[in-house]
């Protein structure tokens, strides 16, 4: 939903308020639970906040009462209540459709409801039904893992024994070579030709142009190796005939993947895809990156980010979901669902760390 306010109380005294919005959900006890919030939109007292993304898990039913609360935000964290109502999610559908606004109300010091000039509007309603992978799983699509590497300039020369992409001659595996046996070695099983796309990005090709998704295979034309072996072996290939470059870009490795789980779908394959991608260093292609999640999250695939080296990763951490704000593109769509992960690669298992993990977490959000 995205919500407005019209002709608010103002609550400073040398300046605008600074409203936001606090949706709770009313529970048996006859209390409330706070379930959602919007940004604080400051000086203004005709408000139009961010798109809001609420689930059925929330608020239970389309017709059970919510109380949308509006505070004046106070950085001492009393917060002035400007006005409140109440209202179900089937009720602020319909203000929608009717294009209608509903006056706020606020309990005067004698205990009555006052009726204020302030109201709210629903600028756009948007119902969707959500899949989460446990959802994919269950209804019997298998599972397509695809990987891509980040072949920039700061992972240090693959000639060198510091460098991310050394090759020990004593068949000890580089933070690389581990993700991709660790995560491809626990998805393989669940996909019956286990032939994988594998690509590369930041380096320069043969045709010495910087390319932010290109064949690690070197082919021009199949992205596809066979199994887990057939990812290593292009791996190491491609560290021969690929001098890195840069910079860490992900948007079109995660549009190329999206791509094909998009013709899939439209081929009813039932297949889920998982894409690892696994990087050294800090995201210069953020909004773009946003914009790639946002619109690949009506597709059947995920994505697990596996950060390797010494960099700091925590730039990256605005694109996990975990803490409850989902996506935006730069047009305010909002991700139907989260589909993306961030790991930092150390000594431990990975795939399996990731595997169970994500697989546990779908489970929560799905029961």
């Amino acid at each position: 939903m995205m919500l407005h306010c019209s002709y608010l109380d103002n609550k400073d005294i040398f300046s605008k308020s600074d409203p936001f919005l606090r949706i709770s959900r009313i529970v048996e006890s006859g209390g409330s639970i706070p379930i959602c919030k919007t940004e604080v939109v400051n000086d203004n007292l005709n408000p139009k906040w961010k798109p809001l993304c609420l689930s059925m898990q929330q608020f239970g039913s389309k017709d059970n009462p919510l109380i949308i609360e509006c505070f004046d935000f106070n950085s001492s964290g009393k917060h002035s209540l400007i006005g409140k109502l109440q209202k179900s999610v089937a009720d602020l559908e319909k203000l929608q459709e009717g294009k209608s606004g509903e006056n706020l109300t606020i309990t005067s010091h004698h205990g009555h409801n006052k009726v204020l000039k302030g109201e709210l509007f629903v600028d756009q309603f948007c119902e969707k039904e959500e899949y989460s992978f446990l959802d994919y799983v269950s209804c019997g699509f298998e599972l397509n893992f695809m990987v891509a590497d980040d072949f920039t300039a700061s992972n240090g020369n693959p000639q060198n024994p510091d460098s991310l992409h050394y090759i020990d001659p004593s068949s000890q595996l580089n933070s690389y070579q581990k993700a991709i046996m660790e995560v491809g070695k626990v998805i393989q099983f669940y996909d019956s030709n286990r032939r994988f796309p594998a690509w590369g990005f930041g380096g320069k090709t043969f045709d010495g142009t910087i390319s932010h998704c290109f064949n690690l295979n070197g082919s021009a034309g199949s992205f596809e190796v066979e199994g887990v072996e057939g990812i290593m072996s292009a791996y190491a290939s491609a560290l021969h005939n690929v001098t890195l470059a840069g910079p860490t870009l992900f948007g079109q490795v995660i549009k190329r993947a999206a791509q094909i789980a998009s013709k899939s779908v439209s081929y009813n394959s039932k297949k889920y895809f998982v894409l690892l991608i696994i990087t050294d260093g800090v995201l210069t292609d953020l909004q773009e990156t946003k914009d790639a999640l946002v619109k690949a999250s009506d597709l059947p695939l995920s994505i697990l980010i596996v950060g390797v080296g010494g960099a700091d990763f925590g730039q990256m951490e605005v694109l996990d979901a975990d803490k409850g704000q989902r996506l935006e593109s730069s047009t305010d769509r909002v991700a139907t669902r989260e589909l993306y992960n961030l790991f930092q690669c150390e000594m431990f298992m990975v795939g399996r760390f990731l595997w169970s993990r994500r697989f546990w977490k779908s489970y929560q959000d799905s029961s």
